[in-house]
C-alpha cells in the first residue's frame, strides 16, 4: 500500500491490516471470501500481496500451514466468522501437531451486537483457545499493528504454532491514523555453551548413539550442519515421523524413519541404542509407538532432548540433558567443536544402520492386483526431479511414500504428523504457488482426496500445475485394516462409493489419467509433467493391497486365529 510513514492519513481497519502484512512480510495469503471482513479485501486490490481464493475454509487453511511449514514464517488465511471459522480448524490443528507458524484472520460480528448470538457470532476465545498458542479479538483500531505484531511473535516464538485473531466489523471499519510498525523479529532460544560441551562429551562416551531429527524451527543450513556433523561424529541419525525431509535418504549415516510402519530393524536399533538425542521433536505417539520405545517418563537409554519450546522438555520424557534451543542455533555451536578420531567400532554401527535402511527400501515388494505401487513408486521417483516436492495426507496409501521414497532435499515433503485426511492437494497447491519452479506431486486416497477435492479448481484459477495422484481402493483403508484387526470380518461404515476421478478432474480444466494396469503409470506420468496444467492421475487398486506388508485376509486370518 502506497501510504508515507513520515505524514500518516488516516487508514480504516482494513487498510491498517493489509499494511501490517505487508510490513511484516508477507507476499501470499490464502481465503474464502466473507462479507464480515470486507474493508480487508477492499485494501487488497491496491496491495502486492497475493491473495489465492478457495473453495473452502479447511483447504484455505491447509495451505496456510503449508506455506509456514515450507517457509518457516506464518502462512496466513483469511476466512469469515462462524461456518467459515469452524471450517478452518482442521488447518488450525495441523499447525499445532506440526508445530507450524500460521496466523488465521477471522471476520467477526461489530461489537455492538455480542452476547446476542447474533448471525454466526461465536466467541473465538473459549471455542479455540485448545488449539492455537494465542487467540483474541482486536476490538480497537489503534490497536491493530499491536495485535498484529504479536501474532507474528507469538507464531515463531519457543515451539512455534497456529495464532488467530477475529476482527470485528467495527474494528475494521473505523479508522486511525497510527504510524506503521516495525517488522516483527523471530526470536529462538540459543544453548549455553555448558550443555553443548555436556551434550559432546555423552556422544564421545556413547557406543551405540542414535539421532532422531524432528519438529520444526530447521532450515536448510541447519539440514546441511548436520548431515556434515554426523559424518564427522560418525553418528547414525534417523528422523521421526513424516519429517523425513531433514535428512538425505542416500547420505551413508542415513538409518531411516521413526514412524508408522517402521522398519523393525530400526526399532530395535531405538531399544539397544545407548544414547537417544531427540533433536527438535517432541517424540509424540506415533514415532514412539504408542510410547513404547522410550519408557515414560524415564527411558532406558540416556536421552538428551532438545527442544526450541521449553514447556516440552521434561513434559513427557525426563531427559538426561534438555536444551531449550532451537535447531539451527545447535548447529552453529555444534559444529565448532572438535571431532574425535575415528572409531573403527562406530563405522561399522553406522555403516549397518544405513544398510538396514537400503535393503528396507529398496526390496520390491508383490502385492494383490493389477497395479504394484511398488513399480509405481519406483517409475515416478525415476522420472521426477531430486527436489521434487511431495505431499500427502492421511491413509494407508502414505506408507509407501514413507518407505520407498528417498528424500534428498530440505523442503521437499509436507505431510501432516497430526494425521489430518484432506491436506495432500490443498498442501500442494501452496507448495507450487510459493515455488512455481519445482515439481510438486500430491498423493492422496480415495477417502483423502474427497476432503478437499474441490480445491482442484483453486489450482486450475491460479495455475498450480501440479501432479495428483490418487489411489483408490474404494474404501477408508486404514480403519477397514483396524476393523479387520479387531472385529474380523464385520465391515462397517467404510465401504465408499467413488466418483471416476478422472472425469471429475476434467471437468475442473484439469489433466487426467487412469491407470489400471501397472504398466499404464509411466505413461500417463510423462505426459502429466509435459501437459503444462494440473493434472490428477487416478490409479485403481486391489482393495486387497492394504499396506507393502500384508493384505486384508491375512489380517483377519491372523485376527480369526487368535479370537
Amino acid at each position: 500500500m502506497n501510504t508515507s510513514s513520515n505524514h500518516p492519513q488516516p487508514l480504516n481497519g482494513g487498510q491498517l491490516v493489509v499494511r501490517a502484512l505487508e510490513i511484516h512480510g508477507v507476499e501470499r495469503m490464502f481465503c474464502v471470501p466473507g462479507e464480515s471482513y470486507l474493508p480487508v479485501l477492499d485494501a487488497l486490490c491496491n496491495s502486492d500481496i497475493d491473495t489465492v481464493v478457495c473453495r473452502h475454509e479447511g483447504g484455505a487453511a491447509m495451505m496456510a500451514e503449508a506455506t509456514g511449514k515450507l517457509n518457516g514464517t506464518p502462512g496466513v488465511c483469511f476466512v469469515t466468522r462462524g461456518p467459515g471459522a469452524t471450517n478452518a480448524c482442521a488447518g488450525l490443528h495441523i499447525a499445532q501437531q506440526d508445530s507450524t507458524p500460521m496466523i488465521l484472520f477471522i471476520g467477526q460480528i461489530g461489537t455492538h451486537l455480542r452476547e446476542r448470538e447474533a448471525f454466526q457470532e461465536v466467541d473465538y476465545r473459549r471455542f479455540l483457545g485448545g488449539c492455537v498458542k494465542w487467540v483474541a479479538e482486536i476490538d480497537d483500531v489503534n490497536r491493530i499493528d499491536e495485535y498484529i505484531s504479536r501474532a507474528f511473535s507469538v507464531a515463531t516464538s519457543g515451539r512455534p504454532g497456529p495464532v488467530a485473531l477475529a476482527l470485528p466489523e467495527t474494528t475494521l471499519s473505523a479508522s486511525s491514523d497510527k504510524l506503521a510498525p516495525r517488522p516483527y523479529q523471530p526470536v529462538q532460544a540459543h544453548p549455553g555453551i555448558a550443555s553443548i560441551l555436556q551434550f559432546i562429551s555423552m556422544l564421545k562416551r556413547a557406543e551405540r548413539p542414535l539421532l532422531i531429527l524432528g519438529g520444526s524451527c530447521w532450515d536448510v543450513h541447519s539440514v546441511k550442519k548436520i548431515q556434515a556433523f554426523s559424518a564427522q561424529w560418525q553418528l547414525p541419525v534417523s528422523v521421526s515421523f513424516r519429517r523425513q525431509m531433514l535428512f538425505d535418504h542416500e547420505h551413508p549415516n542415513y538409518a531411516g524413519d521413526v514412524g508408522i510402519g517402521i522398519n523393525p530393524q530400526l526399532a530395535q536399533r531405538v531399544r539397544d541404542s545407548d544414547l537417544i538425542v531427540l533433536f527438535g521433536g517432541r517424540f509424540s505417539e506415533m514415532p514412539s509407538q504408542d510410547y513404547t520405545l522410550l519408557d515414560v517418563p524415564q527411558p532406558k537409554q540416556s536421552l538428551v532432548h532438545i527442544h526450541s519450546g521449553a514447556e516440552e522438555l521434561g513434559r513427557v520424557y525426563h531427559a538426561d540433558l534438555a536444551i531449550n534451543a532451537s535447531p539451527t542455533n545447535v548447529m552453529e555451536l555444534l559444529c565448532a567443536q572438535t571431532a574425535p578420531d575415528e572409531s573403527p567400532a562406530r563405522a561399522v554401527y553406522v555403516k549397518r544402520c544405513h544398510e538396514d535402511y537400503i535393503r528396507w527400501s529398496s526390496e520390491p515388494v508383490v502385492t494383490p492386483g493389477d497395479v504394484q505401487m511398488f513399480s509405481v513408486m519406483s517409475t515416478l521417483y525415476s522420472q521426477v526431479p531430486m527436489d521434487t516436492v511431495v505431499t500427502n495426507g492421511a491413509g494407508n496409501y502414505a506408507s509407501w511414500i514413507h518407505r520407498f521414497w528417498r528424500f534428498r532435499r530440505y523442503g521437499s515433503q509436507l505431510a501432516p504428523t497430526s494425521g489430518s485426511m484432506g491436506y495432500g492437494l490443498p498442501a500442494a497447491i501452496a507448495a507450487k504457488l510459493n515455488q512455481p519452479e519445482r515439481c510438486v506431486v500430491a498423493f492422496a486416497g480415495d477417502g483423502c482426496v474427497q476432503m478437499t477435492l474441490q480445491e482442484l479448481g483453486t489450482a486450475a484459477q491460479h495455475q498450480a500445475n501440479i501432479i495428483v495422484i490418487v489411489v483408490d481402493n474404494g474404501m477408508y483403508g486404514t480403519i477397514r485394516m483396524h476393523q479387520e484387526k479387531h472385529f474380523p470380518g464385520r465391515v462397517s461404515g467404510t465401504q465408499l462409493q467413488n466418483p471416476d476421478f478422472a472425469t471429475l478432474a476434467a471437468a475442473y480444466g484439469v489433466q487426467s489419467f487412469t491407470v489400471l494396469q501397472t504398466d499404464q503409470f509411466a505413461q500417463s506420468l510423462e505426459q502429466a509433467l509435459i501437459c503444462n496444467k494440473p493434472a490428477l492421475i487416478h490409479i485403481k487398486t486391489s482393495p486387497e493391497a492394504i499396506t507393502p506388508t500384508t493384505t486384508l485376509t491375512a489380517i483377519r486370518q491372523a485376527a480369526e486365529a487368535q479370537q
